[in-house]
Order: C-alpha cells, then sequence, then structure tokens
C-alpha cells in the first residue's frame, strides 16, 4: 500500500472516531485505540453498492475495489462510513472479483453497522488478557477490534463459509494482530479454545445454541441477537455465567439486530403493498395509539405473543402485517381510527398484548431461562398471573455447506 493511501486511511480513521465520538457511539477508550490501530481497509478491500431500486429484481450493483484509483475516494468514504459493507453475493469466492456493474444475486456476507458492533463490543466490556471468540466473524471486523484489546493470541473467530473464513483470515494475518479464524459452525463455538471471558455472535438465533454457554468461563459474558420471524422486533441477549458457574440471561428489545443464520425465513411486507393499497382495509375506532417505535420492551413481546406479524417500516403511517394470513392493519393518521383487513384482526390482537404488557408493569427487560447442558428455554417478564412469558423456537437444522 502506498505512502499516500497510508496517509489518508489514517486521517479517516481518526476522523470515523471523532465522529463517533461525538455521537455518543464510542465511549470505551480501549475500543477507540482499537479502532484507530485496526485498519479497515485491510479487512474491507472491495465493497459492493446497490444501484437499484427497492423493488428491483434482479438486482443491479457495482463492485468498488479499493485498489483501482478511479474507486478509492467513494471505497475509503464507505468503508469508514457507519453503513454495512457489502462483500460476498451468493457465497462466491472473493479472491477474483471483477470490479464494475454486475447484476443479480443476493448479499451473503457483509460488515456490521458500525454503531452496533461497537455498541455489542462495549457492552461485554473487553480487556486485556480476556480470550474472546467471535462467532459468524464473517470479514473479522469485531474481531481484530477485539484482538487488539485483548492482546495476541487470545481472538478466536468462526466462519461458516469457507471463501469468507479464507478472506478473513487473509487479511488478519496481514494486521498482524494474533486473531485466529477457524473455519466450522458458530452454532458449535469453538470448543478447542474454551473456556471464553467473552463470546460475541454475529449471526442472530431463534434460541441460544447449547454450546455457546457450554464454553463460557465462570463472571464471562456472551452477547447475541435472538431472531424473531420478523426483522421489524430483534431482541438483544446477553448471558452471563455467574463466578458461582450459573447461568443468567436478560433479553431486552432493540432497534436493529444481526442477520439471522443461514435458512432462517424471515416474513415480508413488502409483497403485500399492492394489495394493502388495493384493499387498505375497514375503518373503525380504536383506543390504542400507535406504540412508539421506541417501545421496545413491547415490541419484542409482539413479535413473540402475536406471532407471524410484520411491519413496513417505509410506510408512511404504521402499517403491520399478517402475510401468511393474508391480513393486515393501517393505523390512521393520530385520529384514534385503525384500518383492519382480513381473516385476522391484526390491530385486535395489539391492542389486547398493549392491555397486557400495562399491567405486567410495561417490561423493558425480560429473563431468559436457558439449562445448563440443553433444554427447552423460556422468556419470562417476572413472576405472577401478569407477567408476560413465552417459550423460545427450538434450533432448526442448517442447511449442509456447499462442497
Amino acid at each position: 500500500m502506498s505512502t499516500e493511501l497510508n496517509a489518508a486511511t489514517s486521517g479517516r480513521r481518526a476522523a470515523m472516531v471523532e465522529r463517533l465520538e461525538s455521537d455518543g457511539v464510542l465511549a470505551d477508550l480501549q475500543l477507540r485505540d482499537a479502532l484507530l490501530q485496526v485498519r479497515r481497509e485491510v479487512l474491507l478491500p472491495h465493497a459492493y453498492i446497490r444501484v437499484s431500486g427497492p423493488d428491483a429484481d434482479p438486482i443491479d450493483w457495482r463492485l468498488l475495489d479499493g485498489s483501482h484509483p478511479d474507486d478509492q475516494a467513494e471505497w475509503l468514504d464507505l468503508i469508514h462510513s457507519d453503513e454495512s459493507i457489502l462483500l460476498q453475493r451468493d457465497g462466491e469466492p472473493l479472491d477474483a472479483l471483477g470490479r464494475g456493474p454486475v447484476t443479480g444475486g443476493h448479499m451473503t456476507s457483509m460488515s456490521t453497522f458500525t454503531p452496533a458492533t461497537l455498541e455489542a463490543l462495549q457492552t461485554l466490556r473487553l480487556g486485556p488478557g480476556l480470550r474472546f471468540l467471535d462467532l459468524g466473524t464473517g470479514p473479522g471486523v469485531s474481531l481484530a477490534l477485539a484482538a487488539a484489546i485483548t492482546g495476541p493470541g487470545l481472538a478466536a473467530g468462526v466462519e461458516r463459509d469457507l471463501y469468507m473464513a479464507a478472506f478473513a483470515r487473509r487479511n488478519l494475518d496481514t494486521l498482524d494482530l494474533g486473531a485466529v479464524v477457524v473455519e466450522s459452525d458458530a452454532l458449535d463455538g469453538h470448543p478447542a479454545g474454551a473456556p471464553y471471558d467473552r463470546i460475541h455472535s454475529g449471526i442472530g438465533v431463534p434460541s441460544v445454541p447449547p454450546a455457546w454457554p457450554e464454553q463460557l468461563a465462570p463472571g464471562g459474558m456472551l452477547l447475541t441477537t435472538l431472531a424473531t420471524r420478523t426483522p421489524s422486533w430483534p431482541g438483544q441477549l446477553l448471558v452471563t455465567r455467574t463466578p458461582a458457574g450459573r447461568i443468567e440471561a436478560v433479553l431486552k428489545g432493540k432497534p436493529r439486530g444481526y442477520r439471522p443464520l443461514l435458512g432462517y425465513r424471515w416474513l415480508n411486507a413488502l409483497d403485500h403493498r399492492a394489495r394493502i393499497k388495493a384493499f387498505p382495509g375497514t375503518v373503525r375506532l380504536t383506543p390504542l395509539s400507535p406504540p412508539a417505535d421506541d417501545t421496545y420492551g413491547f415490541w419484542i413481546a409482539a413479535a413473540y405473543l402475536t406471532p407471524g406479524l410484520v411491519r413496513d417500516f417505509q410506510a408512511e403511517t404504521m402499517i403491520i402485517v399478517a402475510p401468511e394470513d393474508d391480513s393486515w392493519a393501517v393505523a390512521g393518521p393520530g385520529d384514534g381510527t385503525v384500518r383492519v383487513h382480513g381473516p385476522r384482526d391484526v390491530w385486535a390482537e395489539l391492542e389486547a398484548l398493549y392491555a397486557r404488557w400495562e399491567q405486567a408493569g410495561r417490561p423493558d427487560t425480560y429473563l431468559v431461562d436457558i439449562p445448563d447442558g440443553g433444554g427447552p428455554q423460556h422468556v419470562s417478564s417476572g413472576t405472577g398471573p401478569k407477567a408476560l412469558a413465552w417459550p423460545l423456537p427450538p434450533l432448526a437444522a442448517v442447511p449442509p455447506q456447499p462442497s
């Protein structure tokens, strides 16, 4: 890499850190130093940009090559922004990608939205000497930052995709941080390096794989996204193993989460847009004003206790769809009305749940029972007859990796 590019990227990292601090996203001084140290341009040497509109099929993309002079300015802006960096289409090999336009395919690997990465790593309270495991490591940005804090030989990543694992391993070796990338199924963790003081999962799971808490050291912490069937209302799960060895876990609703594991099927509201426009529904009065987007404790409960719903966040008013039941609710613009359509009264279910949520004390966090050694996992807002409670779905088999 040229001296000029090294100087340019160093300046970009400093500006990125200053922006993140100013936005209140970055507070940990050790993570700040790691962000200044880790050369993102090594981990993210290329990036796909979507050219097509949101409803296009197939999708048109453009690949930025960081080594090409005509792409460098745009590429540097992108990889030092808060955007997620798109890196791989349809599990493709990553050693001979062609710069320029390409059509079709769907993204199978990307870096995480930077503020989400920082929130996760700061929640885990990393420090020197801690053993760190990164599950679904992708290009290795979280792993590199963790390795810069923990020290060499203490941070390992697990990546299922053989091409992405080789890509991340090569780039991390260039950074010489002493991080290891293992090609394996993240659901199995990495028993050879256990126990770990900190485990970070970059993939969403419907429930916690038994191997993960088993590999957590006493006093250790594990952070993952609990994936629900809707991308609208994910949950963040923090699991700790007490010094005495007991597993404790707390679930919070969040505005965003990590993408779910391979083969997990999300619900989709977009396919119903034309039908909703044609049949917006029957108007009725409602006592429920649309709950605020940041009422996370309610929305994470809705993901489980009113199953099969998904929100269209791009709509001007609140639209919630039950796509498998051809039903929807369109909230009125603050006038105390709602339009409902279909065999399922989506809004009536939300009205009833909101009343239950209020009776339960408007919880914003939930306790999760994760039996040590495996077994059914359950969520509750507390004890007593008014508490909200539900089981977590079991893990489904993940499709085999193509050979």
